[in-house]
């Protein structure tokens, strides 16, 4: 066991979080080294991620599950991690989604950075909150991976929904030109695509409610 000031760790999660950390910093300073190439390569991202009706539903979505944190079954959940890693994925996953399904035509380092923000946003940042504020390792760090991947899965896809001219519903990362603003008129088109995904997430949120605490909270 590794004691410090702040936390306990054992020697092998020790080192699972300074590769992490590593994995983090490496990224970050490829990025700001290779701005101008992302830039060039990715031109639209900005316009693309947000659109009134993605920014409109991450910020219902994130200001939902902030307010449901301290009511829920799992206590690693508060209102400071759920925004956190919702933020995140809105920023990252329709294009790390986009990366890793069109990997042919991708430069490795840029499938590697799509990886490491896909981790740090499913999992790392949730891993280094609760090892500071609960002075050890989450228990849950295994599982939290699985099940936040599948959301961040999700997000990605759902970012990347679109509605092409003679084509239809499709995800934006599989045509050739893939960002690319909505066309004019699209939106409620799309909208009704998002719906199915909405209701299994907010069904999967609903499951980790604990409605007894939230009813003795509202009756303080």
């Amino acid at each position: 066991m590794i004691r410090t000031r702040w936390f306990e760790i054992e020697p092998d999660m020790a080192a699972y979080t300074v590769a992490w950390v590593l994995a983090v910093l490496a990224s970050l300073v490829h990025l700001w080294v290779k701005r101008a190439e992302y830039a060039q390569a990715y031109r639209g991202y900005v316009a693309f991620l947000f659109a009134p009706w993605k920014f409109a539903f991450f910020a219902l979505a994130t200001a939902t599950i902030t307010v449901m944190a301290p009511y829920t079954t799992d206590h690693t959940w508060d209102r400071i991690d759920a925004p956190m890693m919702a933020t995140l994925a809105y920023l990252s996953a329709a294009w790390a989604m986009g990366v890793l399904y069109r990997w042919r035509r991708t430069p490795p380092a840029h499938i590697a950075v799509a990886l490491c923000l896909w981790m740090l946003s499913a999992s790392w940042c949730y891993d280094g909150y609760l090892l500071f504020r609960d002075g050890g390792y989450p228990m849950t760090w295994w599982s939290n991976i699985l099940a936040s991947s599948v959301l961040y899965i999700i997000v990605g896809l759902v970012w990347n929904l679109d509605i092409r001219p003679q084509r239809g519903a499709t995800f934006a990362f599989m045509e050739p030109v893939w960002l690319l603003p909505p066309a004019p008129g699209t939106t409620a088109r799309v909208l009704l695509w998002v719906l199915p995904f909405a209701v299994l997430g907010t069904a999967s949120l609903l499951y980790f409610v604990d409605w007894e605490s939230a009813r003795l909270l509202r009756g303080r």
